[in-house]
């Protein structure tokens, strides 16, 4: 299982929010580069990004500090936050991103997906961002009447190399990931998926890797930057 450390991108910096709530962020670097190298240092696989403005404003907003990631680190990352069509996944692509994450469009428009999908085989994933099992979109600000599992299975045929799923009400907020739903999810559909949200220690990643169900990796952002896991540790006791 991955540990994708997560760089949340908003004003150029790297912060986190509680709940996915703009005007309750924490800045944890003002160099997100830096952030980066360092993550990498510590021996991570992958880096997990978003532009969280772009989420907000449909197109990319932090570009040049995850193209600054991008030129500093060797390791693949993905990104998400305002990817809407395809000019924009070529342009990522073509920058050395390893995989777009598609949020919002895979509700609105999900033909787009499944099109990228098969353009790019292995660079397309699916975000799927829910409270109480619905589908959010659009930073999360607008709520849908789309069931999670509805959504997720509506891909298994489009070849999207893997699901993100976020429980909006655990992100940021260090109490722990909701197991359940993400084990329930990996077991209704043959996509890999990634669980995000909630992340706050080991034992949380030793669950999810534990929960019945094999996870293709698990997404951490406040508790690392908060040290309550230690990543070289976590990726020692995940691999």
């Amino acid at each position: 299982m991955i540990l994708y450390p997560a760089i949340d991108l908003k004003d150029g910096n790297a912060v986190r929010l509680l709940r996915g709530e703009m005007d309750k962020a924490t800045v944890f670097n003002e160099d997100p580069a830096a952030q980066a190298r360092a993550f990498v240092e510590a021996g991570c696989e992958w880096l997990h990004l978003v532009d969280l403005n772009g989420a907000f404003a449909g197109e990319p907003v932090n570009a040049a500090p995850v193209e600054a990631i991008l030129k500093a680190c060797k390791v693949p990352a993905q990104l998400g936050g305002g990817i809407r069509d395809m000019a924009t996944i070529e342009t990522w692509i073509e920058k050395g991103l390893a995989r777009v994450i598609l949020g919002t469009v895979a509700v609105e428009n999900p033909d787009l997906v499944r099109e990228a999908a098969k353009a790019f085989p292995g660079k397309v994933a699916v975000g799927i961002d829910a409270r109480n099992g619905m589908v959010a979109t659009k930073g999360w600000a607008e709520e849908t009447n789309v069931q999670v599992t509805d959504l997720a299975r509506s891909f298994e045929d489009a070849g999207v190399a893997a699901i993100i799923y976020t429980d909006i009400n655990r992100d940021g907020a260090m109490q722990g990931p909701n197991i359940e739903a993400t084990a329930d999810l990996a077991r209704a559909v043959s996509i890999p998926v990634i669980a995000s949200g909630g992340v706050s220690s080991l034992d949380d990643l030793i669950a999810l890797r534990d929960c019945g169900v094999e996870l293709n990796g698990a997404i951490s952002g406040r508790a690392l930057y908060d040290g309550a896991i230690d990543l070289n540790e976590a990726i020692r006791a995940l691999s």
